[in-house]
């Protein structure tokens, strides 16, 4: 859903409540969804099941003759990772016709918490002769995004999404993840009232 003030996407949501021309200030909430239970693989025994939580925090976002930069931070307030996270973001919209095109790029900062808790962290509770503890501390991953969209008409407009997060050293170590970053996609029809 995207209103005048109000966005929800999926798993967040944000209210804009502050629009002045070229600066907007918004809150922020998401649940992010837990990815670990150790009942699903058994390589994962003995380890703690990292839940879901809810996440809440404040953004803003200053549109420039060249590109629209967004700073964003929001924080566990449901006391399962108590950790943070940083988005600092820049879009360089490309607009032809019915056309958009839209490269981004920026840096994700997590917080040790918040690392630790989803992304690759082995406490020593956790530990077995195969998985050696790990301490991610903080991380900081660069990633780079494309965003695709075309409108056949006032109403139908088709978009392919596309993103690549590069994982600090520190999370593609982990002996949880082994892995150096993540990509996603997304392809979607909308409609429009």
């Amino acid at each position: 859903y995207f209103g005048d003030r109000f966005i929800y996407l999926g798993d967040r949501a944000r209210y804009y409540f502050h629009i002045d021309g070229s600066v907007a200030f918004y809150g922020y909430g998401r649940w992010r969804f837990g990815n670990l239970d150790p009942s699903d693989n058994s390589a994962f025994k003995g380890m703690e099941q990292r839940k879901g939580e809810f996440e809440a925090g404040i953004g803003a976002t200053l549109i420039t003759p060249y590109a629209l930069l967004s700073a964003r931070i929001s924080s566990d307030v449901t006391g399962r990772s108590n950790g943070q996270e940083l988005l600092l973001w820049a879009d360089f919209p490309v607009i032809k016709d019915n056309l958009l095109i839209m490269p981004g790029m920026g840096l994700m900062i997590r917080s040790s918490n918040m690392a630790n808790y989803y992304f690759g962290g082995v406490s020593a509770s956790e530990t077995t002769s195969q998985r050696p503890q790990w301490d991610t501390g903080t991380t900081v991953s660069p990633m780079a995004a494309i965003i695709t969209s075309y409108r056949f008409s006032p109403h139908w407009v088709g978009m392919f999404a596309a993103n690549y997060e590069l994982y600090d050293k520190d999370i593609a170590d982990s002996p949880l993840v082994q892995h150096n970053g993540e990509l996603y996609g997304i392809l979607a029809v909308g409609y429009s009232w």
